[in-house]
């Protein structure tokens, strides 16, 4: 082991503290890991030279692979800021109102040793002259405003993939709220926009959330249940995204405590199981078995805890297969270098090559 590793395991264990065994000891009984096609460095030779993605497509795919501190793994750290929209800006940046500024958001994702940065069109747009050559630009085409009273949380486009394209931009992403009422007009949307994104040459990835008050039920939240978050996973690989963004389940259960949609008993007993990496294991089985990179939501930030909340998230996104971690709001709200130093740690989770797959 490489003494840089080594350094990166003491730290990361001394961040999981009393938690590194649950975590680092676990082995997963339920879905073997030799089923799975896992992140590598030819992971676009070995799993995409065959698909129906584009030689365009294919070249910004391996763009993104290979920029940053994750370059030639297979993994990526990506830093997304549209929380201006989707939690207000006020809300958003009160905790540093330096990222009003868009070019303090791309600073931080540079510093950061980031794969790319995942942004809206007036973030990216504003400062695409000087930053796309720099660091690879993730264009998020829809949004939920949250100005309309009452809001219904309807993601709706702020743009197009051909503006997108023409900024410079080498991939889109797109959130659809799964269980909605308007779910399947997002469906359709979204799968259209994609479509055209892979024809302009641009890889995807789809916000896979689940949205509706229905999935409360008894003081437990499904909304990151495994079973209905790993539907919606399916859906997502169906309209062909490249990549899948979904939060980190917690629960599991969803469909039978609300009775509804189709169940089988081997879902809970033997695909999956209580443990988080096991959960996390059936969201990347219903991305055709890790074909479709599986990254996960780094969440709100909680303060004191973030980092170590951070670094459980990716150890349990890589272990259970992942692609990587998208971490948003515990890096920003925070001032600069803490927020570089919390990116820097989820990538050691994926540069220490003695946390393995489960």
């Amino acid at each position: 082991m490489k003494e840089k590793d080594m350094e990166n395991s003491v730290r990361i264990t001394d961040i999981l503290g009393e938690k590194q065994e649950y975590y680092l000891g676990h082995t997963c009984q339920t879905v073997p890991a030799s089923l799975l096609h896992l992140p590598s460095p030819d992971t676009v030779e070995r799993i995409w030279a065959d698909s129906n993605r584009s030689q365009q497509t294919l070249n910004n795919f391996q763009r993104l692979l290979s920029h940053g501190r994750l370059s030639g793994t297979g993994y990526i750290s990506i830093l997304p800021v549209d929380q201006g929209i989707e939690h207000t800006a006020g809300a958003s940046f009160a905790p540093n109102p330096l990222y009003f500024d868009p070019e303090n958001i791309v600073r931080l994702a540079i510093e950061g040793g980031c794969s790319a940065i995942a942004s809206t069109f007036g973030v990216l747009g504003s400062v695409a002259r000087k930053y796309a050559h720099k660091i690879p630009f993730i264009v998020k085409i829809n949004h939920n405003e949250l100005l309309s009273y009452p809001n219904n949380y309807d993601q709706i486009l702020f743009g197009s993939v051909r503006e997108a394209w023409n900024m410079g931009a080498i991939g889109v992403g797109a959130t659809i709220y799964f269980g909605s009422p308007e779910s399947r007009r997002q469906l359709t949307e979204i799968a259209k926009a994609f479509e055209y994104a892979h024809q302009q040459g641009m890889f995807t990835i789809l916000w896979c959330y689940l949205r509706n008050p229905a999935f409360k039920k008894e003081g437990t939240d499904y909304h990151e249940a495994a079973d209905l978050t790993g539907q919606a996973n399916h859906l997502g690989v169906t309209i062909e995204a490249d990549i899948i963004k979904q939060k980190l389940p917690v629960t599991n259960g969803g469909f039978t405590a609300l009775h509804f949609g189709k169940t089988d008993e081997r879902m809970y007993n033997r695909l999956a199981s209580p443990h988080p990496i096991d959960l996390c294991r059936y969201q990347v089985v219903n991305c055709y078995m890790g074909r479709v990179g599986l990254i996960n939501s780094g969440g709100a930030s909680q303060g004191d805890n973030d980092l170590q909340e951070a670094v459980i998230t990716a150890v349990v996104n890589k272990r259970a297969g992942g692609m990587g971690l998208i971490a948003g709001r515990k890096a920003f709200q925070k001032n600069m270098q803490d927020g570089i130093h919390l990116l820097h740690a989820i990538q050691d989770v994926y540069l220490d090559q003695e946390i393995t797959i489960a």
